[in-house]
């Protein structure tokens, strides 16, 4: 029983704790005053375990039940509290912005940056995206680019590369810097590349040349293949291969087929075959332009056919760029004759090269424009061949050497006197006009014997002496008026003595002096003039004067030339030529002759100089070509068989001037290069008196004059002859003179060294007597004769009288002065400076010198 009772007190003990803690009652009195004992609270806390345990149960029940509700209400509440903390925050900052106005001027700026800084981070947010799509289209695109070149879609591969390269560029990022670009940019040029294998690929089995075989296919499309020929442009834009491609494409058309048809120094020529698709050599083909042409039409044709004008507009200025020079300058220009010959021949080439010209254009090919030029200037053409032929031709027969000389005559009809055609008879150089004999009609004597004499009609002063005087042009006034002032016989110095290239071209021609070659005139002489003084007659009469030289094998060609083109150009005036195309290079053909002279006077002088006395040809062939030529314009205008057109068109004259200027100046510039040369053998500026060498030096002098002599006597006319070789003599006396004039003194060894000298140097007097010329045909000497040499060496009579003087003593030295005649070709002065340096001084002396001043013109007195 007290079990019972324990127990029961323990259960009440349990719900009374539980309904405390549950719902906050209290137990009643009975329960309160229940004794307890330790053991009574196990039951209890039992109790409370069960009540928890059925709390926690519930608990989670109601949880399950509501979880949404709750998250939601907790997410309310946090909300609410943020936005409460928010607020006070806000209110706390308006509490502070009011306290402190100051602080919130730097709040506003700080929040404002915020701001600005958000809006930066929404804008790159916004960059980055479009940068991302960016990179994922360009991915896109490139990998269409990649489907497309596998199924050899290469139009479609090129346009979808191309507009991913655009793409690629629209994107706003620095391929530099980003990695993912450049690796886009890397994929997208491993594309194009393999795009451009897979073109040229199909480029070439669109277009193929054959070297080998020499063929060109050309298709528009192939089985297997998606691009046509049309389409093939878009590729070639794209990769900017248009030109490279056409001229490439031209290269191999010109090696394959081109230029072996093309080829004219080949043995044998192929013809062109075309079809539809191929074009190829095939067979053998002529020589002539007409079929070269249209092998080359079928060519063009073929091309015009199968590329498509967008290629053709690239590849027809390639191809006539290469194509029409040659054809120009190896087929054609090779068929333009150079003469009236072959006319109709180059008729026939300028036809069809018009016709090539007009199939070219209607196939719409371009850049031929000097292919039509060379059609539309046949004239100017054919005049510039012929010109090119006529200076070659100059050219090659200077080349080959002045040839066999051949003998010439020159024939001059002249007034002279009885007294000078004796002379000139006497020297074989003399014939009359009639059929009269000279002799016989003047009564000369078969053994009269005279000096010939010549004289020179020289018009300008020489600057050098060459002994104008030996012409024997009153000798005796003019030997007591001057001794040393005399004109220099022979052709005149133009006062530069270098013949440049100015001068061989006969530039200013027009404005130098007159200078015509020396001619043979009639000598005046002494007697003559003595009988003309005693009041006998000098009948005149009409005189036949001949001299022969010799010439070289040049002139002939040019005068063979200039006679051809003449007689060409008078044709083209004729009616018959009227519908020639190169009727209106008439005029220019009568040019012709000026460029092949100056031609002759360019290159003559090289050529001429390599042989010994060339320049004494030159001289001889330049006044030979002068005097034919102005045969020629002579009798020009008194042809019956030329129009009056042909007659009025030529005019040589200055060309004849110009040649009779350039002898002169041949001959001029010889005899100045041999006298500088007998200077320099006479010690050149240094006087003789102070040379150790001069017995050695005046004999290389004379050897010298001799040598020139002997090679000029086979070559010039004798009176021109007799000047060249008179004016070397003249060098070595003048030089001589000078020096022993310029002594200061003479000593009695050295006179007589000096008169031994002289006596060396006036044994070229047989050089110069009358009986030369006919020694040289076989006949003769003449005993006695009296040397012509004072004719042509205007100081020779000085120079022996200067020996008479050295030789002589005082006595004999005034007799030379006043009964001699050492006054004609001495001064007083001179005499007396020759006596004060020879002689002592004494009263001797002194009364010579006295004697000579009281006298000074013996011969007047």
């Amino acid at each position: 029983m007290a079990v019972d009772t324990d127990s029961h007190a323990s259960a009440q003990l349990g719900k009374a704790i539980v309904s405390f803690a549950l719902e906050g009652h209290f137990p009643d009195e009975q329960v309160s005053s229940l004794s307890l004992s330790s053991s009574d609270l196990s039951p209890a806390i039992e109790a409370l375990e069960r009540a928890k345990g059925d709390l926690e149960s519930e608990i989670h029940k109601i949880n399950e039940e509501t979880k949404g509700d709750v998250s939601s209400w907790v997410n309310n509440a946090k909300t609410l509290q943020e936005d409460i903390l928010r607020s006070k925050r806000l209110a706390d900052d308006i509490v502070r912005q009011s306290e402190a106005p100051q602080v919130s001027g730097k709040a506003i700026q700080d929040a404002e940056e915020h701001a600005h800084f958000l809006e930066k981070e929404v804008v790159y947010t916004q960059q980055l995206h479009e940068v991302l799509r960016g990179i994922q289209h360009v991915n896109e695109l490139l990998g269409e680019v990649e489907q497309a070149m596998n199924e050899r879609r290469i139009i479609d591969s090129l346009r979808w590369l191309e507009k991913s390269w655009a793409e690629l560029d629209a994107v706003p990022v620095n391929k530099k810097a980003c990695r993912v670009m450049r690796l886009l940019d890397l994929r997208a040029f491993e594309l194009k590349s393999h795009v451009h294998e897979v073109f040229d690929h199909v480029w070439a089995s669109l277009v193929h040349t054959d070297l080998e075989v020499g063929s060109l296919a050309i298709y528009n499309k192939l089985d297997g293949e998606q691009m046509t020929l049309s389409e093939a442009i878009i590729g070639l834009q794209a990769y900017k291969e248009v030109e490279d491609r056409m001229s490439q494409l031209w290269h191999d058309v010109d090696k394959a087929i081109v230029s072996p048809r093309m080829d004219a120094k080949a043995s044998s020529l192929p013809s062109i075959r075309a079809n539809e698709n191929v074009v190829e050599l095939h067979g053998e083909a002529g020589r002539s332009i007409d079929e070269l042409l249209t092998d080359l039409q079928k060519l063009v044709d073929f091309l015009a056919k199968r590329l498509t004008p967008d290629l053709l507009m690239f590849f027809s200025p390639i191809m006539m760029s290469d194509m029409v020079p040659r054809l120009i300058q190896v087929w054609l220009d090779a068929a333009v004759p150079s003469t009236l010959k072959n006319l109709d021949q180059f008729q026939a080439v300028i036809q069809s090269a018009r016709s090539f010209c007009e199939l070219l254009e209607a196939n719409g090919f371009t850049g031929f424009t000097e292919l039509k030029e060379w059609v539309g200037s046949a004239p100017s053409i054919w005049l510039a061949k012929c010109r090119e032929t006529a200076l070659d031709s100059v050219r090659v027969k200077m080349s080959n050497g002045l040839g066999a000389p051949r003998q010439v005559e020159k024939v001059e009809k002249q007034m002279v006197s009885r007294s000078e055609g004796k002379e000139l008879t006497a020297n074989g150089v003399a014939g009359t006009a009639t059929d009269d004999d000279w002799g016989a009609a003047w009564g000369i004597d078969d053994d009269v014997e005279q000096p010939a004499g010549a004289a020179d009609n020289t018009k300008s002063i020489q600057e050098e002496d060459d002994g104008a005087d030996a012409w024997g042009w009153d000798d005796d006034t003019q030997a007591a008026e001057s001794k040393e002032e005399t004109k220099e016989a022979g052709p005149q110095q133009t006062g530069d003595d270098e013949d440049d290239a100015a001068d061989a071209w006969g530039w200013g021609d027009d404005e130098a002096t007159d200078q015509p070659e020396p001619q043979p005139l009639p000598a005046r002489t002494q007697t003559k003039k003595q009988k003309a003084a005693f009041g006998e007659p000098d009948e005149s009469r009409e005189m036949v004067l001949k001299e022969t030289y010799h010439i070289s094998s040049m002139p002939e060609p040019v005068l063979e030339l200039i006679l051809a083109i003449l007689e060409d150009g008078a044709a083209l005036t004729r009616p018959e030529y009227e519908s020639s195309p190169v009727a209106a290079a008439a005029p220019g053909l009568f040019s012709l002759p000026t460029f092949a002279l100056a031609m002759f006077r360019a290159v003559s002088p090289h050529y001429y100089s390599l042989d010994i006395g060339g320049n004494m040809f030159l001289y001889n062939d330049a006044m030979y070509l002068s005097e034919r030529l102005a045969d020629l314009a002579s009798t020009w205008k008194a042809r019956e068989d030329l129009t009056t057109r042909a007659q009025n068109m030529l005019r040589i004259d200055n060309d004849i001037k110009s040649l009779q200027n350039f002898a002169t100046r041949a001959y001029t510039n010889e005899l100045g290069v041999q006298k500088t040369v007998l200077r320099d053998l006479l010690g050149g500026d240094q006087s003789l008196m102070q040379q150790d060498e001069l017995d050695s030096c005046v004999d290389s002098a004379v050897a010298r004059v001799r040598s020139l002599a002997v090679t000029w006597e086979s070559i010039l006319a004798r009176s021109v002859w007799y000047q060249a070789v008179g004016s070397l003599a003249d060098a070595i006396s003048s030089k001589i003179i000078s020096d022993v004039m310029d002594a200061s003194s003479i000593g009695q060894d050295d006179a007589y060294r000096v008169a031994q000298l002289i006596a060396k140097i006036t044994e070229l007097d047989d050089l110069f007597l009358p009986s030369r010329s006919t020694t040289a045909q076989g006949q003769q000497h003449v005993a006695d004769e009296i040397p012509t040499t004072a004719q042509y060496a205007a100081t020779w009579l000085r120079l022996k009288y200067l020996s008479e003087v050295l030789q002589s003593n005082l006595n004999e030295v005034r007799y030379l002065w006043n009964d001699s005649e050492l006054g004609l070709y001495f001064s007083a002065d001179e005499v007396v400076d020759l006596i004060e340096a020879s002689f002592d001084a004494n009263p001797r002396m002194r009364e010579t010198i006295r004697a000579i001043r009281e006298n000074p013109n013996p011969m007047h007195s």
